[in-house]
């Protein structure tokens, strides 16, 4: 087993391909790439076969949902991309403490590198996208005609850094794009849920229907939860040309919807206050409920005799709720009311102690509930006391009921929102474990490219999509009395940190080798290579981090001796200092070592003195 970390996102292709061989490995053949080079491949004919109970011949008309260019959007989720994810502690609120990342960057690449550090972890996903309105703005991918083109371009920086393109309803593949741009996105979401988690998405009118059919592709009709109206605007617009438009939708699907764990509402107090106590039962408020139903049943006809002597039956074509002797009992414990007088039609009392203390949520939800555009607005100008910098913010009273009916206040749920806007589910997320001293944790991506023609983010100083958020968030996070723990830890999306030889070391030619006596980038740092290890190894990116000073060289401990890394130069008093705290890995750098053989000599030195470490070099 090679002691080098492969430093990139997984190629979720291969690993495919491994779970298709497990089950059948029948349907694994032999192909060459474009290196004529031997790789496992997939029998797709004989694949099709297996999983059909007719003789397969061909291509068959079956429903499914298709547009230009989805093929390309699969690949597009599939390869991997040789990036990193750098830390900016200058922008980050108590960095080494906090559980929340703020991601900068390409939301399709930063979902591509959580794929292993957060597989089956994250509770609720929310995503706000953009509307595809045909003057709104979309994502413009780079869809490549190979794995490795698409590898290979990923560690290529772009020097306009343009991400946004107009997506306007004369292009012809107007519907097309918007479904790639969802579909590759989707398809690596759903890896992070857990599986009782959810995924929320707003959406209006314009793509609503597509929508639902891709959430129907990769999460399965049977996941559907609901398709909530949200009534965003409660104003008539008189000038609109024939609707007054006043709402958007929340689309829900849970991951496996058999596993589903859903809380309820909270009871107002406008349902409490139809209880009341008139004959002042030391049980509490009640409310009185008809003793009859509607329809003949056996033994459902029988006089009913109240306290004063009264008899009352049942009317026409219908019967009492229950026994005669079970109404009886329930007489004699007082939980049948004959009025004030003794002598009024029998009714059930219904303990407000004893209903569910809950309730249902509905698919319609009023701005009176849950906010709207106009609220949202004055909860931003709150927070600035300014022009709001962002044009369609969502309320976090919306994202705020999210949480409540999907996750949990002590579970340390996470929450991931991967078109973050205005930061405005970090800011729920806040907010909620105040009102119920929650321990959740959110993990927000944001594009970091510039403003753009936003002219009042531009007043406000804002230079960065990103930094509209970021400093929301510090807002908020100041207002808050107990910032023990409370923060976020950003995270730049950035080309990997090693240098091409790393990934291709047969490709360089002599003349080249002067220039590479490191294989990793000057101007990275020894917390860039950490956060690239971190990631590499599949260790969640908010785990507390340690620096130590060991021998005067400084060495990282990350969630206790989870990882130790090294980057100065390597001692063997060194290696025996941080072998005393037998950590589970420990990573180091080739150039931080004098010759070849005392990488070998470092190993053995750990096997004799932590024989469970994993050792690893870059």
């Amino acid at each position: 087993m090679s002691d080098k970390l492969k430093m990139h996102s997984p190629n979720l292709v291969d690993a495919n391909i491994e779970k298709i061989a497990a089950l059948f490995p029948n349907c694994i053949t032999e192909t060459k790439d474009e290196h004529g080079e031997l790789k496992k491949a997939i029998d797709f004919d004989l694949l099709k076969q297996e999983l059909s109970q007719v003789i397969v011949e061909g291509e068959q008309e079956r429903y499914r949902l298709d547009w230009v260019g989805k093929k390309e959007s699969i690949l597009t989720a599939n390869a991997p991309i040789a990036k990193t994810l750098r830390p900016c502690r200058e922008e980050s609120v108590n960095f080494d403490k906090t559980e929340n990342l703020f991601i900068e960057g390409d939301n399709l690449e930063a979902l591509k590198l959580l794929q292993e550090n957060y597989l089956g972890k994250v509770k609720m996903i929310y995503i706000d996208p953009p509307y595809n309105t045909g003057n709104d703005f979309i994502y413009e991918d780079d869809f490549a005609e190979s794995t490795d083109a698409f590898f290979e371009k990923s560690n290529q920086v772009d020097e306009e850094g343009n991400r946004l393109i107009a997506n306007t309803d004369s292009n012809g593949r107007f519907h097309s794009d918007w479904l790639s741009m969802m579909y590759s996105r989707l398809k690596l979401a759903r890896n992070l849920l857990t599986e009782n988690g959810v995924i929320v998405a707003s959406i209006d009118d314009n793509e609503i229907n597509s929508l639902k059919n891709l959430f129907n592709e990769i999460f399965g009709e049977n996941n559907f939860l609901a398709q909530i109206v949200w009534e965003k605007i409660y104003t008539t617009k008189n000038d609109s040309a024939q609707f007054s438009n006043s709402h958007e939708y929340l689309l829900i699907f849970a991951k496996n919807i058999s596993l589903l764990e859903m809380n309820l509402l909270p009871r107002t107090a406008e349902m409490d206050a139809r209880y009341t106590n008139p004959d002042n039962d030391p049980r509490g408020p009640w409310k009185a409920i008809p003793l009859y139903a509607k329809g003949e049943r056996k033994n459902g006809r029988y006089e009913v005799v109240s306290p004063t002597g009264k008899k009352h039956l049942p009317g026409p074509d219908s019967h009492w709720l229950y026994s005669k002797s079970d109404t009886e009992k329930y007489i004699a414990d007082n939980r049948i009311y004959f009025g004030k007088d003794g002598n009024a039609q029998p009714n059930v009392k219904r303990f407000l102690s004893e209903v569910q203390q809950g309730t249902k949520a509905k698919s319609i939800w009023f701005h009176k509930e849950v906010g709207s555009n106009d609220s949202a607005k004055r909860e931003l100008k709150s927070i600035y006391g300014l022009d709001v910098p962002f044009d369609f913010p969502k309320p976090t009273t919306l994202i705020t009921r999210l949480l409540h009916l999907f996750t949990s206040a002590k579970n340390g749920d996470l929450i991931l929102d991967f078109f973050a806007g205005s930061g405005t589910t970090g800011h729920a997320v806040l907010n909620k474990n105040i009102e119920d001293n929650g321990n959740r944790k959110f993990i927000l991506i944001q594009l970091g490219d510039e403003i753009g023609t936003n002219a009042k983010a531009k007043q406000q100083g804002f230079k960065k999509l990103s930094e509209i958020a970021i400093d929301r968030l510090r807002k908020v996070i100041s207002a808050i009395d107990d910032k023990n723990g409370v923060g976020f830890r950003v995270l730049q999306i950035d080309s990997t940190n090693m240098k091409d030889v790393y990934y291709t070391p047969d490709a360089i030619k002599q003349a080249d080798m002067l220039d590479l006596a490191s294989n990793i980038k000057e101007d990275r740092t020894s917390e860039d290579l950490l956060f690239q290890v971190m990631l590499d190894w599949g260790l969640e990116l908010s785990l507390p981090i340690e620096r130590k000073t060991v021998t005067g060289k400084e060495v990282f401990y990350v969630a206790g001796n989870s990882l130790v890394a090294c980057f100065d130069e390597l001692t063997f008093d060194l290696v025996d200092e941080v072998a005393k705290d037998h950590p589970l890995r420990f990573v180091s750098a080739e150039k931080a070592i004098h010759l070849d053989h005392d990488k070998t000599n470092i190993k053995e030195r750990f096997k004799q003195l932590s024989p469970d470490t994993e050792v690893k070099f870059l």
